[in-house]
């Protein structure tokens, strides 16, 4: 039978204290981190772009989007790992989340191995089905090989970042993320021009910068979690968990892949809005562009909050504190429309200079741009809080709802609208679709919360014992547990 003990090390007891205090403290790291991780991507795409040219900055696009969907699969069960621990400290059970832990990283490094084996030997396949450009096929066989032999390490970075925030530390990942974006950003230049005493190796220059920056993030982390002796951590006999438990990776896989297939929903549903953008023109494609860039931004503050509040909603269901978790909803939502509602209006105050610095103040698309802006950007006011309200439900492992929400608001609705809404609107259809969708996402993320059954589901990981008794069942149900009333 598992004793319940106090946490160890630095990790933020989430369940106790005020509660909006609690939330903001840790969902501002967090949001810090993802400023951080696009502004490198920016930087780096600067120095290519300057350095090398456009079919090397195409090249790096290219190779990005074939690991934007090889990370979507790791942020799946990295959440669901996450859950898992949150929920584990919540019961104050260190030996659970250091299961989950252990389990995870085995899982998904093992698996990240196999795709960087995969990968780099069907890389110039991948690149032909993705109708790469024959100038950019060469830069991005080189460039993608590269990260694809980074893969293993930034998976696990991420992976022990994740694990982190799950213990209640969204420090600690911020402080990593900045070491590795100044170690990306600052290497390469050096690298790609080979300045000082490195080689000039091009963009596999920009690539190797950003391979060290990964295994300099990860060897870090594991150094750092080893030396606080923090919850995570795995010594001696417990080493024995990073081979993968049949029965967590079968609540990390049934929680994962729809978690996973959100993101590829969202890419799915985002290049089909591109192709109707691009039939409107080029002017109309680049004020897109430029749109989107500035999205980027706008909607950081809902998926740091929504994070935080799954990580807060999940340390307290794991400690039955039920009345609490409706509170942390709130708050979430409140502190999302706050700050996204500032970012909005920043950016539709200031839209000209901020979109000059995509493309020329006088271009044509700037017109487009703004008027994209005024029509679209409340988007993320409502999206916001749908994250809030997925992220508390996700926290007690109900992850199929809310993929089923987004498939139905994305496909049918958004995609639909543009299409069906352009004989009467024009190309404002298309602008339209996007707040029009996000209020079918809310309506319907809102009545799943008031009236569905994610309260009656157990997300937990078994103990010995119970793996021993219901033959390795993975939603055993842990003594104790506290359901919520009503």
């Amino acid at each position: 039978m598992r004793v319940a003990q106090p946490p160890k090390g630095h990790g933020r007891d989430l369940t106790t204290g005020p509660i909006g205090r609690t939330l903001l403290a840790f969902a501002l790291p967090t949001l810090a981190s993802n400023i951080l991780q696009t502004l490198n991507g920016s930087i780096n795409s600067i120095w290519v772009g300057r350095f090398l040219g456009e079919s090397a900055l195409a090249a790096t696009s290219n190779a990005t989007i074939v690991m934007f969907l090889s990370f979507g699969a790791v942020f799946g069960f990295g959440m669901a790992a996450s859950i898992l621990i949150g929920q584990s400290i919540g019961r104050r059970d260190i030996e659970g989340a250091r299961r989950a832990f252990g389990s995870a990283v085995g899982l998904v490094v093992a698996a990240a191995v196999v795709i960087a084996v995969l990968g780099y030997v069907f890389a110039p396949d991948i690149l032909r089905l993705m109708a790469t450009p024959g100038e950019a096929q060469a830069l991005a066989l080189i460039y993608l090989r590269v990260i694809f032999l980074g893969l293993p390490l930034s998976m696990l970075s991420l992976l022990i970042q994740m694990g982190l925030r799950g213990t209640g530390d969204a420090l600690t990942p911020m402080w990593f993320m900045v070491l590795s974006a100044c170690i990306d950003a600052g290497l390469n230049p050096l690298l790609i021009r080979g300045i000082g005493p490195f080689p000039e190796m091009g963009i596999a220059g920009s690539a190797t910068a950003t391979l060290i920056a990964s295994a300099v993030s990860a060897i870090g982390l594991l150094i750092y979690i080893y030396a606080r002796d923090l919850p995570i951590r795995l010594r001696g006999a417990e080493l024995k968990w990073l081979i993968p438990d049949p029965a967590l990776v079968r609540i990390i896989v049934a929680k994962g892949v729809p978690m996973a297939a959100q993101m590829l929903v969202m890419s799915v549903s985002g290049l089909t809005m591109i192709g109707l953008v691009n039939r409107l023109g080029v002017e109309t494609a680049a004020a897109y562009a430029v749109s989107q860039q500035l999205w980027n931004y706008i909607q950081m503050p809902a998926m740091a909050i929504g994070a935080a509040v799954s990580s807060m909603a999940a340390q307290n269901i794991g400690a039955g504190l039920w009345n609490r978790v409706g509170k942390i909803t709130r708050s979430g939502i409140l502190y999302n429309t706050i700050i996204t509602l500032v970012v909005i209006t920043a950016i539709i105050l200031f839209d000209r200079p901020l979109m000059g610095l995509f493309i020329d103040s006088h271009s044509p698309a700037i017109p487009i741009a703004r008027h994209i802006q005024l029509i679209s950007s409340w988007t993320f006011l409502m999206f916001g809080a749908t994250m809030v309200i997925f992220g508390t439900v996700r926290a007690n492992g109900a992850t199929l709802a809310p993929l089923l929400i987004l498939i139905a608001s994305l496909i049918p609705f958004r995609v639909g609208i543009a299409i069906l809404g352009k004989p009467l609107l024009g190309a404002d259809a298309l602008w339209w679709a996007f707040p029009s969708s996000s209020v079918v996402s809310l309506v319907l993320a809102s009545l799943y919360f008031r009236y569905g059954k994610w309260r009656d589901a157990v997300l937990a990981v078994p103990s010995h014992e119970e793996e021993a008794k219901e033959g390795a069942h993975a939603t055993s149900e842990p003594a104790g547990r506290l359901h919520p009333s009503g």
